[in-house]
């Protein structure tokens, strides 16, 4: 079997991983609070944590994984966009949920096992935080329940590496009279009648944002599971939390074993940003035709523990070599990856690494074996992977994306015009159209079969058409 290694965050080393059960490998991920479109920073840790259930998966076997990914739809973000927008709490989660999830299969990502949203199980919370209380972890203020760090201080703070007395005079903590100590945070907060709220020992009122994870978790996974894993922007609060009202509710479990955290996502070398101008979701990514799988190809690109860069240039460069896999990849049946491209990936997460071995497999000789060990990487997948269309028709070569197919007459038409100028020698208005053909994201070239023209991700529809 193959030996996993990964970078536990907790003990700050790389661990071979040793699951509880191997017939039940488990892991939970922090999933996305739902009120609006995925941006692309959200889509990282889906598309890390996909790859480690797919490796999970061909380690264990598909049927002995449990993977579990949360949705937080009870929160003030999702109250303030329906008191902003008018429209109903329901309707907004309900909606912005089945985005998250159109938008990462377009990534080419997995549903996990178990997709539990907070609201599901307010009684499991309810009952975890009574037994914080009965056990001295947690007390009632003001309609409120707060953990008590102070029970838990000698403990709190291991994940992130950094003590109470620290915490406190470097964090931004919420201030509040009822507070027993600064860094207590709310498990239950009282709502009133324009917010969300359930019956409570406490008075009609809302969890707060860690407590769902823990009951999740606990309900799903058990007192102990193998994997937890999110963004680094999540170690604190929200882990360091999450282990520290969770190991006071199940003294006897261990919660977590191994903590995995990716890093964060910059655009052109820049903190993505509204105000900069360079924040954007994926599905903008998606309407202004890159695939899907380019993105992923760009995520998979750099080290999962390394910060991200996402450029147009790392996507133009993914979209070519990923039109290459395909072509030595279509119409050929997926074997086993090699044991070795396995090893490789198996050594944290080294998906950089893997892409370069994917040319080595494809070198080799072996179509078979190199989807398949595309496929472990979430690449060249039936749905997702087949993006790329080619057609030579009546002297004109048209290459482009799926999405892009509907363009292809008129490109077509185009194309024809420009060889029609050429052959009657009228260079000056043939340089014109074919530099108004590449503003709308058409390149073309002349070839020995009659014209070549190649619609680029930045297709300009609007300029396309005013060719006509």
């Amino acid at each position: 079997m193959t030996t996993i290694r990964l970078h536990n965050t907790r003990t700050r080393r790389k661990e071979v991983f040793e699951p509880l059960d191997k017939d039940n490998v488990r892991m939970y991920v922090c999933g996305p609070t739902v009120y609006d479109r995925a941006h692309l920073g959200n889509a990282r840790p889906v598309v890390v944590f996909d790859v480690l259930c797919r490796l999970l998966r061909h380690v264990y076997g598909a049927d002995h994984v449990t993977y579990v990914r949360n949705f937080t739809d009870v929160d003030d973000k999702i109250n303030a966009r329906a008191a902003e927008s008018g429209r109903a709490i329901g309707e907004i989660t309900a909606e912005t949920t089945q985005w998250f999830l159109d938008d990462m299969a377009e990534l080419g990502a997995l549903e996990p096992d178990h997709m539990p949203r907070a609201t599901q199980y307010i009684p499991q919370m309810v009952t975890m935080i009574e037994g914080l209380i009965v056990k001295g972890h947690a007390y009632e203020a003001e309609g409120h329940v707060l953990f008590a760090v102070d029970s838990w201080r000698e403990h709190y703070g291991k994940l992130s590496g950094r003590s109470v007395d620290d915490m406190i005079a470097g964090a931004r903590v919420e201030v509040a009279p009822y507070k027993r100590n600064p860094m207590d945070f709310v498990l239950w907060k009282p709502s009133g009648d324009d917010l969300p709220g359930w019956e409570s020992p406490w008075g009609r009122g809302r969890p707060g944002w860690h407590i769902e994870c823990s009951a999740m978790a606990h309900e799903l996974l058990g007192e102990s599971f193998d994997i937890h894993g999110g963004g680094n922007d999540l170690m604190f609060p929200h882990h360091e939390n999450e282990i520290a009202q969770s190991c006071c509710a199940h003294p006897e479990g261990l919660f977590a074993r191994y903590w995995l955290h990716n890093e964060m996502l910059q655009v052109e070398g820049k903190k993505m940003s509204k105000s900069l101008g360079n924040f954007f979701t994926v599905r903008d990514l998606l309407d202004q035709g890159v695939p899907g799988e380019v993105i992923r190809f760009v995520f998979l690109s750099t080290h999962y523990r390394k910060p991200m860069d996402w450029t147009a240039e790392k996507a133009r460069e993914a979209e070519q070599s990923l039109i290459e896999f395909q072509k030595i990849a279509r119409g050929h049946t997926p074997s086993s990856p090699p044991n070795w491209f396995v090893a490789l990936l198996a050594d944290d997460l080294n998906t950089s690494l893997a892409l370069t071995a994917l040319r080595d497999i494809a070198d080799e000789g072996d179509p078979a074996q190199f989807v398949a060990s595309a496929n472990l990487l979430g690449l060249l997948l039936p749905d997702t992977g087949y993006w790329w269309k080619e057609e030579l028709l009546d002297g004109v070569f048209v290459a482009g994306s799926q999405g892009q197919w509907d363009h292809v007459a008129t490109v077509r038409s185009v194309a024809k015009r420009w060889q029609e100028l050429r052959k009657e020698r009228h260079f000056s208005e043939a340089d014109k159209l074919r530099t108004e053909l590449s503003d709308a994201g058409v390149e073309l070239r002349a070839v020995a079969a009659g014209v070549s023209a190649y619609m680029s991700m930045s297709i300009d529809a609007s300029k396309l058409e005013a060719l006509k």
